[in-house]
C-alpha cells in the first residue's frame, strides 16, 4: 500500500487518499467537472470541516452546507454533496462502513466490477480509473482486468507523472474534439 498518491499539491491530502479507502472513493466520486487536484483534495476538506471522515459521519451530516462553505469543495456543491452522501450510505449499509471491503471482499474481476459499478456516481470510466489505481498502486489482483489500455491515474506515481498525465489527457481531448467537427 502506498503512503501517498500524488493526485494533489497537498502532501496531507495525498496521504489521506492513499491510507483511507473511503477518502479514495470520495475523491473518485468528486472527480467530475473539476481538476484532479480539486477532486482529490475534497476528502481532506471534508475531514477538516466535519472533524472525521467515515461513512457514519458523512451519511449523517448536512453535506450540502459543508460543501458550500468557502472555498466550496466542488464546482457543483449540491449535486456532489448528494453523491457523497449516497456513497457514504452505500458503504455504511453494504460494507459496515469499511470502504476497503469494496475490493478486498471481491473474489474476481467480475465481482469487483459489479461492486464498483454499484457505487453511486461510478460509471464505466471511473470503474476503469479506480481499477487501474487499485491494480497499479495497491496491488489488488482482482482489479488487473479492469485496467484500460490508455493512461489513467493508476499511472501517476509522482507530481511530474500527474502533470504529464493531465497534459496527455488535454491533448487527447483536443484531438478527439477536432475529429468530431
Amino acid at each position: 500500500m502506498p503512503d501517498r498518491l500524488h493526485f494533489t499539491a497537498s502532501d496531507e491530502a495525498n496521504a489521506l487518499i492513499a491510507t483511507d479507502p473511503l477518502a479514495l472513493l470520495v475523491g473518485f466520486a468528486l472527480d467530475q467537472q473539476v481538476t484532479v487536484q480539486k477532486a482529490f483534495a475534497g476528502p481532506l476538506a471534508l475531514r477538516e470541516r466535519l472533524g472525521a471522515l467515515d461513512a457514519d459521519t458523512l451519511a449523517s451530516a448536512d453535506l450540502e452546507a459543508v460543501f458550500r462553505q468557502r472555498p466550496a469543495i466542488h464546482r457543483y456543491p449540491g449535486v456532489m454533496a448528494g453523491r457523497v452522501h449516497s456513497l457514504a450510505v452505500h458503504v455504511r449499509d453494504e460494507y459496515d462502513g469499511d470502504a476497503a471491503r469494496v475490493w478486498t471482499d471481491a473474489t474476481d474481476a467480475d465481482a469487483l466490477r459489479a461492486r464498483l459499478e454499484a457505487l453511486p456516481g461510478f460509471g464505466e470510466m471511473k470503474v476503469k480509473a479506480l481499477g487501474a489505481v487499485l491494480a497499479k498502486r495497491f496491488g489488488v489482483q482482482a482489479a488487473r482486468e479492469l485496467v484500460p489500455w490508455h493512461p489513467t491515474l493508476g499511472d501517476v506515481d509522482s507530481p511530474q507523472a500527474l502533470a504529464d498525465y493531465q497534459a496527455a489527457k488535454r491533448a487527447h481531448k483536443a484531438e478527439w474534439s477536432k475529429a468530431q467537427r
